[in-house]
């Protein structure tokens, strides 16, 4: 996805990757055996014929048990379950409670649109991202979390899910969609100022979660490249990925078990020579 200035919203395994995706389902070949009936054979040399194929079998097992293990996520990177949105972002049911339930936070901030790059590019929950779905991005609530955005100037408000991440600006705090950013005033302006009351969260806010920091963008490769061999040297327990975006260039780091408030340690220690470095939540 990319907000108004070039943004990425991508988010990988727990295992140090270049931009290019890896291919964990690798191929299950099987042995190539001859076609000849071995039963058709002298009695001695079919005898020896089986006795050599079962060696051939075990020998290949071994050998294919070892190089999966080497594909294997580590212990500490388990799938990363997000929580779907209803196919227009919200449901009758979401704004029946919203009238019926007080917000559970609020944060003020600067709002931005985005659309996506391409026709099928997916959001960070793993949904086809919509422009008429009224979901909007936000780098640290809880994926799918249920939200009202107001706009401060005009008033307007409209409710949505939390399906994305982002932006990746500093300064800004949430990313809408068109529909949210129609439904809010912020299409035509560009950029606003406004109120998110966060209603319900299918995670706590405060505790757990998988964490990360994203660093960028990035002007050329060889930058993020540079940053990502650091970033390596200093944390070697931790996941580096280097990765590219619409005319930009990223780093995302994730900590040991994607840990808080190690994600957190990062975050305020990072001092970039370009871009910034953002605190993410990845679930």
């Amino acid at each position: 996805m990319r907000n108004s200035p070039a943004e990425v919203r991508d988010f990988p395994g727990l295992k140090i990757e270049t931009s290019t995706p890896v291919n964990k389902n690798h191929s299950q070949g099987t042995p190539a055996w001859g076609t000849g009936n071995l039963w058709t054979m002298p009695y001695g040399m079919g005898l020896i014929l089986v006795i050599t194929a079962v060696a051939v079998m075990l020998m290949s097992g071994c050998g294919h048990q070892q190089s999966a293990a080497s594909l294997t996520e580590p212990e500490t990177a388990p799938p990363i379950a997000t929580t779907p949105a209803p196919s227009g972002g919200i449901s009758a049911e979401d704004q029946k409670y919203i009238r019926t339930h007080k917000p559970i936070l609020t944060e003020v901030g600067v709002a931005s649109w985005y659309t996506a790059p391409y026709k099928g590019a997916k959001a960070a929950n793993g949904q086809v991202f919509k422009d008429r779905a009224l979901t909007a991005a936000h780098r640290t609530l809880p994926m799918g979390s249920l939200v009202v955005v107001t706009n401060l100037k005009t008033d307007q408000s409209a409710a949505m899910r939390i399906t994305d991440r982002g932006p990746f600006v500093e300064g800004r705090v949430i990313d809408l969609s068109i529909a949210s950013a129609k439904a809010t005033g912020v299409y035509v302006a560009g950029t606003a100022r406004v109120r998110i009351d966060v209603y319900r969260t299918p995670k706590p806010i405060n505790t757990g979660g998988r964490w990360c920091v994203q660093i960028g963008a990035f002007t050329s490769s060889r930058k993020a490249k540079k940053l990502k061999a650091q970033l390596e040297r200093k944390y070697p327990n931790a996941s580096v990925t280097e990765f590219s975006g619409e005319d930009s260039y990223w780093v995302r780091i994730r900590p040991e078990g994607d840990d808080r408030k190690q994600a957190e340690r990062i975050a305020r220690n990072l001092h970039p020579a370009e871009g910034e470095a953002f605190l993410t939540r990845l679930d």
